[in-house]
């Protein structure tokens, strides 16, 4: 449910970038913006590979990154592609030919490191095959592994070496006529890289790939993530996004979905708005919650569902959810459907209920969109 149309200062005004292709997907422009993750499989366990790739793609990851390290992960990233629904990125450092056999092994982007990818000779070649295979680059700068003389020049990694790194490599691009890429300033400093970021949007039309990197595990890296992402999306920066998380990759899209999803930027599956719960609730608020997240993570229609223990404010978030409940009394609270009230439930027999609401409501949503697409 959205009320942006009637809550303009809830309106986030996108930076204007090019749009390019990853595979199959559109990302800048008017695409909405993508969430991204990466494989910890070894490459060369292409079973175990294309089992975390997929169970990313069902979690919602629309690009998914693979590293390539040596010849014999660039041999299975060839079995791995046409196993997959989701375009990859194959993730390139310190050998230039890991580049060309991944672009030729069907890869739909390179990430290449400008700090360890090589002379401008080496990019050439590795520019040259992404052309020849229809790839997509990104440039991923990096304030662990800048270049010496940026370092020597700067002293330090700061926002201006690390833009400065990106656009030397766009120059090499736009040189070679290339212009299929996108760029990231990435570092583990929040700070450093919000401002390399807000630098960066003002030098190029180039869509931007957003990351705190290396941020740490799933709670900590989840919280440093939102603040350094969060802000630069509410200033319309950003294309496409990853939560790098010590954690598996499903939490990565997780968590990338749930940025989105609070600033309005992207839509997939049941919002649930929640009370912290206290004295006053009527049921178990927090096992509710934690209950109906696990039975309802198959619904990927965008909806919302309140889930409010007492009167205080269950009524009033039930007005702007499709779904919601209420704690009341005697064992039973409220049910409201699309921001009425709707009829009584008991506690005990809640979760199954809400569960019931919800999907039955994805299907008349669903319906609807089909036919407005008609």
């Amino acid at each position: 449910m959205s009320l942006n149309h009637i809550r303009p200062w809830r309106n986030i005004e996108r930076r204007k970038s090019r749009q390019i292709m990853v595979g199959n997907v559109p990302v800048g422009g008017d695409a909405p913006i993508t969430v991204q993750t990466m494989t910890n499989t070894l490459t060369t366990d292409v079973k175990g590979t294309i089992a975390q790739i997929q169970a990313a793609a069902d979690a919602g990851a629309d690009i998914v990154r693979v590293s390539v390290p040596d010849e014999d992960s660039s041999r299975a990233l060839k079995l791995i592609v046409p196993e997959v629904s989701v375009p990859i990125v194959a993730d390139i450092h310190f050998h230039y030919k890991r580049g060309i056999e991944a672009a030729e092994a069907g890869a739909a982007c390179l990430r290449i490191n400008p700090g360890n990818i090589g002379d401008e000779k080496r990019v050439r070649e590795v520019i040259k095959a992404a052309r020849d295979n229809n790839c997509s680059i990104r440039i991923g700068v990096n304030a662990g592994s800048l270049e010496k003389h940026l370092l020597d020049k700067y002293a330090e990694p700061c926002p201006d070496a690390m833009v400065e790194s990106g656009l030397d490599h766009i120059k090499i691009l736009q040189d070679n006529d290339f212009h299929e890429f996108k760029i990231s300033c990435k570092a583990s400093d929040v700070f450093m890289a919000a401002a390399a970021y807000q630098q960066l949007a003002e030098a190029t039309d180039a869509p931007i790939h957003l990351g705190i990197t290396e941020a740490g595990g799933l709670i900590s890296g989840t919280v440093k993530s939102a603040i350094g992402m969060g802000n630069l999306l509410w200033a319309g920066i950003g294309d496409t996004i990853r939560v790098s998380l010590s954690a598996d990759p499903v939490e990565e899209v997780k968590m990338g979905f749930e940025i989105l999803k609070s600033l309005g930027l992207r839509h997939r599956g049941v919002n649930i708005i929640s009370c912290p719960s206290c004295a006053r609730q009527g049921f178990d608020v927090i096992k509710t919650v934690e209950a109906l997240e696990q039975r309802l993570e198959h619904i990927k229609t965008p909806m919302s569902l309140s889930i409010i223990g007492c009167v205080v404010n269950g009524p009033g978030e039930a007005l702007m959810t499709d779904v919601g409940f209420t704690g009341g009394g005697a064992g039973s609270g409220m049910v409201y459907l699309a921001g009425k009230q709707s009829h009584k439930q008991s506690n005990a027999d809640m979760v199954d209920h809400i569960v019931e609401q919800v999907e039955k409501k994805a299907a008349q949503l669903e319906m609807q969109a089909a036919k407005d697409v008609e």
